[in-house]
């Protein structure tokens, strides 16, 4: 059976709410290339893609709206990150060496 290097299918989504006044389109992409940049530099994985759009406005203004995907073995480390920067939510953390074992989770 082949090894795993990095263990955690780390996925997220973030809510950044645009306190700044800018366009939220602009600040979309700032914080695509911002958390793109910081997760290579900071942390050991692979597969990362970042993906970043306008959000719908919400009863808190408008947003910009992050996906995430990164394999990692310290997922913590991630969300802790992604959580400085805005509200996270839809995480999901999938032990890829269990399933590649035939169980759960």
């Amino acid at each position: 059976m082949e090894s795993i290097e990095f263990r955690y299918d780390t996925q997220l989504l973030l809510d950044k709410y645009n306190t700044e006044g800018v366009d939220v389109d602009d600040l979309a992409d700032d914080l695509v290339d911002e958390i793109r940049e910081h997760i290579l530099e900071t942390f050991k994985g692979d597969c990362l893609v970042v993906a970043g759009d306008s959000g719908e406005d919400d009863m808190a203004g408008e947003k910009a709206i992050i996906k995430l995907h990164f394999h990692t073995n310290e997922p913590w480390l991630v969300l802790e990150y992604c959580r400085s920067l805005g509200e996270i939510y839809d995480i999901v953390v999938e032990d890829m060496d269990r399933q590649s074992r035939g169980l759960k989770g």
